[in-house]
């Protein structure tokens, strides 16, 4: 597919149909410009099941899935050790791609995959939950001075209990897990999208409990050791000025403290939980006592707009962009956000300083024209 076929549907192939498969498949048939065709997956039996019951083509392998000729475009939601590999393969056969994140299990792949990007396909990355009417809210609301001169933040990211209900979470404590690169891109693709890049990282970080027991019902193990540190302290200092402190733990098994706030030299923002496409933004001028709903400035159309755990918004941004649009979840920005994630680990290592390589501007505002028109303002309701 070319820039210039702007009528032609994105064949789209999904390369993974594990726990979120369901997700993405339900968001993306509701992407007008996009036709998924199949799916594979290194269990095929698996794969199997999950193209008869969407009625898709279930392909033998990733290379048959990359041979297909009508797959113009790969989505990438295989467990997070996989990714850069599934995406350079793909890239390599001139596909473009969307990965879920992080873009890789490690920096150093991320940039290989980063490069490989270069040529004529075009590469994308979760998280995508900024682009929704809450991320754009805050978005706008700190660049109309709402909550003054953006001072400092706190973002805290509770356990997600996957212990509880995922058949098989023992990917979030190897390699390529843990609290910071599991739900660490929604936090800080966040914060980005609201205070722009990220200057300088320090932190500690140390393992939990450990091992872990898994009580899923039906689930496919009973217990995992952990490998990565499930407990992370860091202070990030953005270009722009604000300083201020990311907590991520699957040690906390609590959600009472706020997932974002942002501090201001007139007010405080809080932002809700930025998993979801849903919520209030909340603000509090200072010297008050009381809380006020932050008017939106965007809403999705449909199905989206309910808040579901559907994902694929970010495929349609990747799409747009084939279309000449602004690309909002772009590779820059994921190679950003796992730099600082990344930096959290070093900086606890050598007691140290991590000052970043990389500074990608702010992703442009969404516009209600955006994503096939998906994007609306709330007074077309």
């Amino acid at each position: 597919m070319t820039d210039q076929d702007n009528d032609a549907p994105v064949g789209v192939g999904i390369v993974g149909c594990g726990n979120i498969f369901e997700s993405y498949i339900t968001g993306l048939r509701k992407l007008r410009p996009v036709r998924v065709l199949g799916c594979a997956d290194i269990d095929q039996a698996r794969a199997e099941a999950a193209s008869k019951f969407h009625n898709l083509r279930a392909y033998d392998s990733v290379e048959a899935l990359l041979d297909d000729g009508e797959v113009d475009l790969v989505v990438n939601i295989t467990p997070p050790i996989a990714h850069g590999s599934v995406s350079l393969a793909a890239l390599a056969g001139s596909k473009h791609v969307y990965s879920e994140k992080p873009l890789s299990a490690s920096l150093d792949e991320a940039g290989r995959v980063l490069a490989a990007a270069a040529g004529p396909a075009r590469l994308g990355c979760a998280t995508d939950t900024f682009l929704a009417g809450p991320g754009q809210t805050a978005r706008a609301a700190i660049d109309s001075g709402l909550i003054g001169e953006p001072v400092g933040f706190s973002a805290v990211i509770p356990h997600s209990r996957a212990e509880e209900w995922h058949p098989d979470p023992t990917f979030l404590f190897k390699k390529g897990g843990g609290p910071l690169l599991d739900m660490g891109p929604y936090y800080v693709s966040n914060l980005v999208n609201c205070l722009g890049p990220v200057r300088t990282v320090t932190g500690s970080a140390r393992i939990g409990a450990n091992p872990r027991s898994v009580t899923t019902p039906g689930r496919l193990v009973d217990s995992i050791v952990v490998e990565v540190p499930t407990h992370a302290v860091a202070v990030l200092s953005f270009a722009s000025g604000a300083i201020g402190t990311l907590t991520a733990s699957f040690d906390l098994w609590s959600d009472h403290l706020p997932h974002i706030e942002i501090y201001g030299t007139k007010g405080i923002l809080r932002l809700p939980d930025p998993d979801r496409f849903e919520g209030d933004v909340m603000f509090k001028p200072n010297g008050s006592d009381g809380w006020e709903v932050v008017a939106r400035v965007l809403q999705l159309a449909g199905w989206w707009a309910e808040g579901g755990r559907i994902r694929g918004l970010g495929v349609a941004d990747l799409v747009d962009s084939l279309h000449g649009r602004p690309q909002r979840t772009s590779a820059e920005l994921a190679y950003h956000v796992l730099e600082i994630l990344e930096a959290v680990g070093v900086a606890s290592t050598t007691e140290s300083v991590v000052h970043l390589k990389t500074a990608p501007a702010r992703p442009e505002p969404v516009a209600a024209g955006d994503f096939n028109g998906m994007a609306v303002s709330p007074d077309s309701h």
